[in-house]
């Protein structure tokens, strides 16, 4: 159904700006370039499919004595200025997608009725606990995804290796000057991992100016 789809992880004011409750360093850097990718694919009718974290207090991912690894401190909490994403990668007229799952036939239905972007809300940092995710993607069978956002080394992280898994035949971009980890090194090291996997690892000026995602469709036509 869809040839190209962009995929956003994340970009939520908590995590993109200093004063958020769970700041990825650096990730004012890459807001430039977030905003650049959001516009180009409203401009050419790509559809968003995107990611958000959604907490409440008990949530199992939120700790007052956080291990960094599967527990953080609280942060994007429902209802908050934090939880929102920020305005330079605001979507178009989102269907909002709850974790819980829906019957399968009557999201299909749902989704094709539908013009605008995807939000997934979540309560835990890996996108496919949303147990919806799978569905979109099947309903949607995308060719290729461009990913971008936050934080590399952990929801982009559960991202691209939960879309390897799932989706080995769709090719799967990685735009490297809009992403930003925690851990600058570990960070540095998934991104050469994925590309030795088969992820293509690219610049916003190859998606938005250098005729990437056009390339794509002749491909594939």
């Amino acid at each position: 159904m869809a040839r190209v789809i962009f995929w956003d992880v994340d970009t939520q004011y908590d995590f993109m700006h200093a004063d958020g409750k769970l700041y990825v360093p650096e990730a004012e850097r890459i807001i430039a370039n977030l905003q650049r990718l959001t516009d180009y694919a409203h401009r050419h009718g790509i559809r968003v499919l995107a990611s958000a974290d959604d907490h409440v207090m008990g949530d199992p991912e939120i700790s007052d004595k956080p291990d960094w690894q599967r527990t953080f401190p609280a942060h994007c909490m429902r209802g908050t200025p934090g939880q929102q994403k920020i305005p330079e990668t605001a979507l178009r007229d989102p269907l909002v997608i709850e974790p819980t799952r829906i019957d399968a036939k009557a999201l299909a239905d749902r989704l094709r009725g539908h013009q605008g972007d995807v939000l997934f809300h979540k309560h835990r940092f890996d996108v496919f606990t949303n147990e919806n995710v799978s569905t979109v993607l099947d309903v949607l069978a995308p060719d290729d995804i461009v990913l971008y956002g936050v934080a590399t080394d952990v929801c982009d992280k559960a991202a691209v290796e939960g879309l390897l898994e799932r989706r080995p035949h769709t090719r799967l971009f990685v735009v490297t000057d809009a992403v930003k980890g925690i851990d600058k090194d570990v960070s540095e090291q998934l991104l050469k991992d994925w590309g030795d996997e088969g992820v293509r690892l690219v610049k916003t000026k190859e998606v938005v100016e250098e005729g990437l995602v056009e390339d794509l469709a002749r491909a594939g036509a």
